[in-house]
């Protein structure tokens, strides 16, 4: 996998990873030994096309019934596909546009944008415009998840009002022998909500639900929104961090956009005082900037984030 990473108020991000894109390019028939996975090939995948994540409609949302799915989408399956979310089709198709044309250019160009930061002013107008509208959802879905778990919604909302967004675009070149390897590495998250949209219609992303992995088939325009591991630790683990990865096509490149939101750097990073009051609490509570270091050393060492949150 290629990655473009863009952090606003810059928390989080991922380890860096060699550009695959240009290894493509070369036609390999040998594919590098750190890029094979032999378990891939013995992975139970779900090939039951009717049993996938729930959709939310957000126009509905405010309503009981639909505000109960949401629950029950987050609670259950930790994913959920947001439909009708407010983002214009013009603002999701320009930005599409110019990912496509971004991870086009050649491997120096890209990397000039890593290294200096320098981009011309379009692309940027275009990400300041995505960045908002999906900011806007964002706390919009967490006054919404505030009432579901029995907290005050504003008071909930201000931790996101000036948080944490991380953006990053991704990009799978095809692999003639996909069955051996894997695209991105099973993870959860370990920021609050993200928000991914496909930028073509090439399926790829996987979740890990009752021992099987679950192609998710993305509805054209929707949002498929995941619970990070923030979210997990301040529910109290009433709504799930999930496990999901992304798998490579044998004919054709794949291109998403995620965006990973948490809470400003002043928020306390442990279960939330209205819910500890129905559940004794299961996580500890750390500075935002601690559990910033723990995120970080956990990639490094391998040790799961929320394992060593527990009590």
């Amino acid at each position: 996998m290629e990655t473009g990473v863009i952090n606003r108020e810059g928390f989080g991000g991922s380890l860096p990873v060699e550009k695959v894109q240009a290894l493509a390019s070369k036609n390999l028939k040998d594919i590098p030994s750190r890029y094979i996975r032999p378990e891939v090939e013995f992975d139970v995948v779900s090939i039951d096309e009717s049993y996938q994540i729930p959709v939310i409609d957000m126009s509905k949302l405010g309503h009981d019934d639909e505000q109960q799915k949401l629950h029950l989408a987050c609670k259950d399956w930790g994913f959920f596909q947001l439909i009708n979310h407010g983002v214009g089709d013009e603002v999701i198709d320009k930005m599409k546009i110019d990912i496509q044309e971004f991870f086009e250019l050649p491997l120096n160009e890209k990397l000039a944008y890593r290294i200096t930061l320098k981009a011309t002013a379009k692309p940027l107008e275009t990400l300041d415009k995505y960045s908002m509208a999906l900011q806007k959802v964002t706390i919009r879905l967490t006054r919404l998840i505030a009432k579901n778990l029995g907290t005050d919604p504003e008071t909930f909302a201000s931790f996101f009002e000036d948080g944490t967004q991380g953006i990053r675009m991704n990009y799978y070149p095809p692999c003639a022998q996909a069955s051996k390897v894997i695209g991105l590495a099973p993870h959860s998250d370990s920021t609050a909500l993200t928000l991914l949209i496909q930028v073509n219609e090439v399926e790829g992303l996987q979740i890990k639900k009752n021992g099987k992995w679950i192609p998710v088939k993305p509805i054209s325009g929707a949002f498929i929104i995941n619970i990070g591991d923030v979210m997990e630790i301040m529910s109290n683990g009433e709504y799930k961090s999930i496990e999901h990865r992304a798998v490579v096509n044998p004919n054709k490149e794949r291109l998403s956009i995620a965006a990973f939101h948490s809470p400003n750097i002043s928020t306390m990073i442990g279960p939330l005082p209205d819910v500890v009051k129905a559940k004794e609490a299961g996580y500890r509570t750390k500075p935002h900037e601690e559990f910033v270091r723990l995120t970080i050393s956990s990639k490094l060492d391998g040790k799961g984030l929320l394992d060593q949150m527990k009590l």
